[in-house]
């Protein structure tokens, strides 16, 4: 167990005992729904999730890297703490997704401002301690960079098809590979929030606590409008189906996996309008910028150039290819279910 302050603690909730510190501060669950002072923290816990919910990352009440009031540390861990509570007595997958990939850009930023610090060597060596603790990367400091070993970098950059995490793009030397400290821990963020995700998951499920009533049946009706119903049909490649089935899941969709999947239901003569329900589910969703990317993707934004999905010996280079023998060696999605002569 990694030993937090009372300032890593506000920032990296998730890493401590959350529960132990409820019992360490003498409260009950059963006191925050019923005592009036205590109340108002279920509320921010609430406003926490829906935050999560709308793809924005929580505001801390901490300034710098110092909780702004001493007050503010048991609010923000207790926050934390209910928010999970929330969470788990409403039962939505989708909505523990969302928080989860919030909390862990939250956390993201965090780390990269203590592997930056310069004043304070504890921070950084926190920093590199958490990383190397949750995810078995060992890092190193190289002057104004950080470096890992070429095995640690390809495990974990897997994720990842832009071309620069590409290993050939990237400076390596003796086995090690140079990153930034935003790439050092960009590097890992998909894992941060499985990581958060799974301890909420796994959490024990309380019975329906008196006071949280409320809060939670406004957390069943808020994650209806993430909920979409999609019909596929025979005529879908595998790659497009594992895509859809990514999204209805919640699970991310790596950027690329959603190009193709635009591009694809584009040309099959959906409009965009019909295509943007689709990613709802995914963790990161925000209207505006769905509507943005597909209308540039359709042409009908910016250069209003038409963008083509891309063929099939791409997607196999992207990690997106699922062939199956009803593919009969098509070059492109697009051809898949027509008939060969």
């Amino acid at each position: 167990m990694l030993s937090l302050g009372q300032d890593e603690i506000a920032k990296y909730p998730f890493l401590a005992d959350a529960g132990q510190y409820l019992k360490d501060k003498g409260f009950t669950l059963e006191q925050f729904g019923t005592d009036p002072d205590l109340k108002s923290l279920i509320e921010k816990a609430f406003n926490r999730i829906e935050v999560a919910a709308d793809g924005k990352i929580y505001h801390s009440e901490i300034t710098g890297d110092k909780v702004s009031k001493e007050s503010a540390l048991p609010r923000e861990v207790f926050s934390f703490l209910l928010a999970i509570v929330l969470l788990k007595l409403s039962g939505m997958t989708t909505l523990i997704k969302r928080f989860a990939l919030a909390e862990a850009r939250r956390a993201e930023k965090y780390l990269e401002k203590d592997l930056a610090n310069i004043s304070d060597e504890s921070k950084k060596q926190l920093a590199i301690k958490v990383i190397d603790d949750l995810f078995s990367v060992q890092i190193k400091k190289h002057d104004d960079f950080f470096v890992i070993p070429v095995s640690d970098y390809l495990k974990h950059s897997i994720n990842f098809h832009e071309r620069e995490w590409k290993l050939i793009n990237r400076h390596v030397e003796n086995g090690l590979v140079f990153l930034t400290p935003h790439e050092t821990v960009r590097l890992i963020r998909k894992e941060l929030g499985s990581y958060i995700s799974s301890k909420i998951i796994n959490a024990k499920t309380p019975p329906m606590i008196s006071g949280f009533e409320e809060p939670v049946n406004k957390l069943i009706s808020m994650s209806k409008k993430f909920t979409t119903f999609t019909v596929t049909t025979g005529e879908y490649p595998p790659c497009i189906k594992h895509a859809i089935e990514i999204l209805e899941k919640g699970e991310n969709l790596p950027h690329s996996g959603r190009f193709m999947l635009a591009t694809f239901l584009l040309s099959k003569g959906q409009s965009v309008e019909e295509i943007a329900p689709l990613f709802k589910n995914a963790p990161d969703y925000n209207q505006r910028v769905t509507l943005y990317q597909l209308n540039h993707l359709a042409g009908t934004s910016g250069s209003g150039t038409h963008y083509s999905c891309p063929s099939c010996e791409k997607l196999k280079t992207q990690n997106l290819c699922f062939a199956i023998p009803e593919c009969d060696n098509v070059i492109n999605p697009l051809q898949f279910g027509k008939k060969r002569i």
